[in-house]
This record gives C-alpha cells, sequence and structure tokens, in this order.
C-alpha cells in the first residue's frame, strides 16, 4: 500500500482547501450566483446603514439593532466569499493555519452574534408591543448600546477556545479539507490525536446559543401574540403583527437553513459532498443577502426613508 494515504502531518503551515469536489469543473459558473449574492449582500446591508445614518426618524433602537444586523452579514459574508472566489476564479486553495483559525473563529462568532441580535430583536418588539409606554425609557440608546456589546462579548468568549482546542492536536492525518472555507468541525476531523473534547465543545456552543436563543425568542413572541389577539379591532392587529412580520422572515431565514445544515451535517452522511459544502455557503450567504431585502422591502418606513433620500439626491 502507498504510503500516501497514512502520512501524518505535524501542525501543517497551510490546509488545502478544494472548493465544491465533485463539481470543479462547474467552479466558474457556480461563482456566478455567488459572486452576485456577495454583491447584493454589500448592496443591501451598506445601504441600510447609510438610511439609518441620515434619517434621523430611524433613530431608535429597532433600526440600531438592524445596524448591528447588518454590520454582523457583513463581517460573516466576507469572512468567506473573498477565498471561496479566490478559489473559484484562480485556483488559489492554499490558506495558511493561522488564517484559517481565524477565518473559522470570525464565522462562529458572528453566527453566534447575530443569533444574539435576533434575541435583542425580539426583545425590542415584545417592549414596543406589550408595553409601548415604556419603551423609550427601557431601551435607551446606552441600554442598546450595552446589549450590542453584550452579544458581541458572548459570541467571541464562547467560540475563543476553538483555535486553543485546534491547536492541541499535534498531528493531521491530511491538511485538505474538502471545503471553500475553514469549518471548526471540518478542521477537527482532519485530526489524528484525540479530538474529542474540541467536537463536543463546538457541539455544546452550537446547541447552546441555538436553544437559549430560539427559547428568548419564542417566549418573546408567544408574549407578543397573545398581546395582538387582545386587540379590539381586526384592522389594529394586523398594523400590529404587520410591525414583527419583517423581524419573524428574518428569523426562519437564519434558523430554518441553520437548523436543516446541523442535521445534514450530523445524520447526513449519504448526502453527496458536494451538497454538504453548496448548502454550508447557501446557510452563510442567504440570510444576509435576504435581510436587506425583508427590511427594506416590508417596512414601510425604511422604504419612504430610502424613497426621500433618494428623491432629495436627485432633486
Amino acid at each position: 500500500m502507498s504510503d500516501s494515504n497514512t502520512t501524518k502531518f505535524t501542525s501543517p503551515s497551510t490546509f488545502i482547501l478544494l472548493g465544491i469536489p465533485g463539481l470543479e469543473v462547474s467552479h466558474i459558473w457556480i461563482s456566478i450566483p455567488f459572486c452576485t449574492m456577495y454583491i447584493l449582500v454589500i448592496l443591501g446591508n451598506i445601504t441600510i446603514l447609510f438610511i439609518v445614518k441620515r434619517d434621523t426618524s430611524l433613530h431608535g433602537p429597532m433600526y440600531y439593532f438592524l445596524c448591528m444586523l447588518s454590520i454582523s452579514d457583513l463581517v460573516l459574508s466576507t469572512s468567506i466569499l473573498p477565498k471561496t472566489l479566490s478559489i473559484f476564479w484562480f485556483s488559489c486553495r492554499e490558506i495558511e493555519f493561522n488564517a484559517c483559525l481565524a477565518q473559522l473563529q470570525f464565522i462562529h462568532c458572528f453566527t453566534a452574534v447575530e443569533s444574539g441580535i435576533f434575541v435583542a430583536m425580539a426583545l425590542d418588539r415584545y417592549v414596543a408591543i406589550c408595553d409601548p409606554l415604556r419603551h423609550s425609557t427601557i431601551l435607551t440608546n446606552p441600554i442598546v448600546a450595552k446589549i450590542g456589546l453584550a452579544v458581541l462579548l458572548r459570541g467571541s468568549m464562547l467560540t475563543l477556545p476553538y483555535p486553543f482546542l485546534i491547536k492541541r492536536c499535534s498531528y493531521y492525518r491530511t491538511n485538505i479539507i474538502p471545503q471553500t472555507y475553514c469549518e471548526h468541525i471540518a478542521v477537527v476531523k482532519l485530526g489524528c490525536t484525540d479530538t474529542r473534547i474540541s467536537s463536543y465543545y463546538g457541539l455544546f456552543v452550537l446547541v447552546l446559543v441555538t436553544i437559549l436563543d430560539v427559547f428568548f425568542i419564542t417566549a418573546s413572541y408567544t408574549q407578543i401574540l397573545r398581546a395582538i389577539f387582545s386587540l379590539p379591532t381586526h384592522e389594529a392587529r394586523l398594523k400590529t403583527f404587520g410591525t414583527c412580520s419583517c423581524h419573524l422572515c428574518a428569523i426562519l431565514a437564519f434558523y430554518v437553513p441553520g437548523v436543516f445544515n446541523f442535521l445534514m451535517h450530523r445524520f447526513g452522511q449519504n448526502v453527496p459532498q458536494y451538497l454538504h459544502v453548496l448548502f454550508g455557503n447557501l446557510y452563510l450567504l442567504v440570510p444576509p443577502m435576504l435581510n436587506p431585502i425583508i427590511y427594506g422591502v416590508r417596512n414601510k418606513q425604511m422604504w419612504d426613508s430610502l424613497l426621500r433620500l433618494l428623491t432629495h439626491e436627485s432633486t
């Protein structure tokens, strides 16, 4: 038997990202929708930041949280897309070991941050609907800033052990990652030494963040729906529910693909590898692309602000 299959790498200086295994000949064509989505992510989220900054009527908790979400989306998509496109266009598959660790740290950190921002937005909607008279006194600007800082610190602290746990592994079966980006579990699977601690910790963080955040969002919207159904008229119920519809759509766009991606990784051993990779990329790209569309098109105040700004600029 050839020794090529049993070679062990001692702390490899670089990893090789294969892209989408099995679809290498189609990388150029696949790059077209990926690049289009990335452009939409950048344009959409920068537009939201610009609108909120320029329109003082949007300077409130809901739109501050929306700006946090846009920044998180920009960081998350930029963490993976430039390298992915360089693989597709230039076959630039090498990534340094430390750069790989930094990439997976950013991906998992800002995925947790985005989840936390959705919890904060659910809290904002809960206070706005269930206790509207105290909304401005409860969610003041300093409180909003502290919530944003807490969400960022939670994501950073929970994912900070990832690189250190991976560095504990001394030997690797290979330095080839069948992905377009470095992901925690994908790097852990390459280790030859005992990686159970790293694997279990990654699963713990994923389940902890998802279960806690979904629980708080569900609790908030349970109270919100109770308040909505207690309103006296059908028109009032529709109008109030309309203020939450954007947030609900964004939540579903984030969590439903995330749960499906988790189930595919854990139980989809018979699913082709290229589907794993494609869906993993779409999970990190589609929500950042949809969020500006959801909040821009379905939120009348955002849409009106954009039209006012465009009209003012053209005048």
